[in-house]
């Protein structure tokens, strides 16, 4: 299948007669700007959600206080709950999400510059993907937006080309 990822995310959105809705933090929105550079993803994007702030996930997208607090925002857990949390606010078929630390302050051992989860949540159920990047904070944005495009693709059913 031709075309760059966000076209073919679209056309796989589009064959399954499915919305979507993206929920992103270290991303700034770049999901949404990539999925929006495809003319027509009116049809299928339903919109998203920047939640920067712990306060944000948690008002906007529903993130637990106390998954929050046992995992923090850059979790397995805190992505899951926050594509759970698009896909319900928008009332999306699909939903994707991104939280990392882009750099280049903000790291600790345990979670480096560069650690991405991406959350997805479907008809199929809940998945995270983690991600650690070796970028600067320009590349470590791109990058997951990128990853977040690919997931989505993947759980589509559409991972030719």
């Amino acid at each position: 299948m031709a075309g760059s990822l966000e076209e073919r995310v679209g056309l796989g959105l589009k064959a399954h007669g499915w919305t979507l809705a993206v929920a992103e933090s270290c991303t700034g929105g770049l999901v949404a700007d990539r999925i929006t550079d495809v003319a027509g993803s009116s049809g299928y994007f339903l919109g998203g959600v920047v939640a920067y702030s712990n306060r944000a996930k948690e008002r906007f997208l529903g993130v637990r206080g106390t998954t929050l607090e046992a995992h923090g925002a850059v979790s397995e857990e805190t992505a899951i709950e926050m594509a759970q949390g698009a896909r319900r606010v928008f009332g999306a078929d699909v939903a994707v999400a991104v939280t990392g630390i882009a750099g280049p302050g903000g790291g600790q051992p345990e979670k480096p510059v560069g650690l991405t989860w991406l959350g997805f949540s479907g008809p199929s159920g809940e998945r995270a993907e983690r991600h650690l990047w070796p970028g600067d904070r320009r590349a470590n944005k791109a990058q997951s937006a990128e990853a977040a495009l690919a997931m989505l693709l993947k759980e589509l059913g559409n991972t030719d080309g």
